[in-house]
Formats: structure tokens, C-alpha cells, sequence
């Protein structure tokens, strides 16, 4: 079913949306959710609770073109939400490491008018993700989105640690080259 009639299913608040959500997107989600929590049971849970954030939240919004995106979006903030909960040391670790990679081209929002510039900014990250050939943006976003470790990214486009790091380094360089050149202060 197309994502299109799916999300008219959850505007007539049709049962069946949820269904046919699990059949087409089950398996990213809960895989999303699994790369990190690490954990089968929970990643269920994450992707049980996205269908009941979505069915919340679709009749206030009509994702039709980008329903995946959508609730991809609903199950990697419900992960982390669920990993800072449980404090897991070793996967905090690991995220605390990503963030520390991206806070050196990225503003942090320390103040009200950096918060009310988050969309800009999301939009300024997504040009610059346009201006990427499709390789270097699949790591990229393999990485910072789906949080995957440079060993899984490695082996996923069959290239060494070494060149997915200066891929993800250089890639780091120019964001934050682009953002200053949007007049962002890095």
C-alpha cells in the first residue's frame, strides 16, 4: 500500500493504518530503534510505541510524501529518549562521542533566538546534504542519523575505517564551511 492511502488511513482513524505502517515499515524501524538501544525487546517496544506517537500525531499532520522520514524521526527520539533513561553507560559513551564529532561544525543553541533558528538551520544542514554526491551523504547521515558505528558503516558500502573517517572528517569540514558561510558561528 502507498504511503499516500496509509496516511488517509489514519485520518479516518482506520485501525488498519497501523497494520499496514507495520508491514511496510516494521523492519527499518525496529532496526532504527535496535542501532541504538541494542536491545530486540525494546527496539519492539520503540517501534510499538511510533505507531501509537503516530497515530497520535498524523491527524495534526498529513506526512503523505514522507511518511517513512516521519516516523523515523518518532522512533530515533523515542530510542534516545529510552537510552538516556536507562543511563546505558557504554551506548551514552557512544553518543556522547557523536556529539562531540558534530559540535565542532554545528552552533549550539545556548540562547533564545539559536533555538528559534532551528529550522533555518535544518534547512541550511539539508542544502549542504544536497551539495554531497550520494556516497559521502549516505555515510554521513548513516552516522549522525542512524547513529551507526564506523565498523557497520565500513562494512555496509565495502570501505576501510580509515576511509569512512576521513570521509565523516572532511564531510564535518565542509558543513561546517557551509554553515559559516550561511552566518552561522561555529
Amino acid at each position: 500500500m502507498d504511503d499516500n492511502r496509509i496516511v488517509e488511513l489514519y485520518l479516518l482513524r482506520d485501525e488498519t493504518a497501523i497494520k499496514q505502517t507495520a508491514e511496510k515499515y516494521g523492519n527499518r524501524l525496529r532496526s532504527l530503534a535496535y542501532g541504538i538501544i541494542n536491545d530486540h525487546q525494546t527496539a519492539e517496544e520503540c517501534e510499538s510505541d511510533t505507531y501509537m506517537k503516530a497515530w497520535n500525531t498524523i491527524p495534526p499532520h498529513e506526512p503523505r510524501s514522507y511518511l517513512y522520514a516521519f516516523l523515523a524521526r518518532i522512533t530515533r527520539h523515542i530510542s534516545l529518549n529510552i537510552c538516556r533513561d536507562r543511563s546505558r553507560l557504554k551506548r551514552s559513551a557512544f553518543i556522547c562521542e557523536l556529539s562531540t564529532e558534530m559540535e565542532q561544525c554545528i552552533p549550539a543553541p545556548d540562547d533564545t533566538q539559536c533555538r528559534i533558528d532551528d529550522i533555518a538551520l535544518g534547512e541550511a544542514i539539508n542544502g549542504f546534504l544536497g551539495t554531497l554526491n550520494e556516497d559521502k551523504r549516505n555515510i554521513f547521515i548513516r552516522r549522525y542519523w542512524y547513529l551507526d558505528s564506523i565498523a557497520d558503516i565500513s562494512r555496509r558500502f565495502a570501505l576501510s575505517e580509515s576511509k569512512v573517517k576521513t570521509t565523516l572528517f572532511r564531510c564535518r569540514n565542509q558543513l561546517r564551511e557551509h554553515l559559516e558561510k550561511e552566518g552561522y558561528i561555529v
